[in-house]
């Protein structure tokens, strides 16, 4: 993979629509009424939108279909990994939460790394239409898109389902724990 250039060479792109087809087919609850040769189809006209499904797949997300956007006729793939992507974890919320701390910073933080992905964060919406489809971070948590007033005063989301229920919390920007990763949709 050129990741200098952010597109796939054939065999990767083939490879990759391969295993999105796979999962497609392997849960047809997350996308009802979708046909997988419409999405492939959809994946072909935006070949530029490939290396960041492959940036999900290759980090653990397991990308799928959760739903179809009828006014832009965009297919929107989020993270479905049944825990956060573990190569995704030990981060803090943003780049600004980064810098402020003194000592122990993790490698990144959840939103640069998916601004490299080119992928966004789930918000608090996203993520309770995910955990609709099935129970997701039950031994995880995943950070959230924070509203910004939230976050102007230091705050940042995350969430989590733990005793039947899913739960959205808030903790410091800065901080991060092994098990506390995120998630991101794409829209294609």
């Amino acid at each position: 993979m050129n990741s200098n250039k952010k597109e796939l060479s054939s065999e990767e792109q083939e490879a990759l629509l391969q295993t999105l087809q796979a999962r497609f087919e392997q849960h047809k609850n997350r996308h009802k009424g979708i046909k997988w040769v419409d999405v492939a189809a959809r994946l072909q006209a935006h070949p530029e939108k490939l290396w960041s499904l492959q940036q999900m797949e290759a980090s653990g997300g397991e990308p799928d279909v959760i739903s179809f956007d009828k006014e832009t006729g965009a297919y929107i793939f989020y993270d479905c990994a049944p825990e956060s992507p573990k190569s995704r974890r030990s981060l803090c919320y943003d780049g600004e939460a980064w810098a402020s701390r003194k000592q122990h910073k993790p490698e990144s933080s959840a939103r640069e790394i998916a601004e490299e992905m080119g992928i966004e964060l789930l918000d608090e919406a996203q993520y309770q239409q995910l955990q609709q489809l099935g129970p997701v971070d039950t031994k995880t948590s995943s950070w959230l898109k924070t509203p910004v007033e939230m976050r102007a005063l230091g705050g940042a989301l995350f969430g989590d389902y733990r005793f039947g229920r899913v739960f959205v919390y808030h903790n410091g920007a800065e901080s991060y724990y092994g098990g506390r990763g995120f998630r991101g949709w794409l829209k294609v």
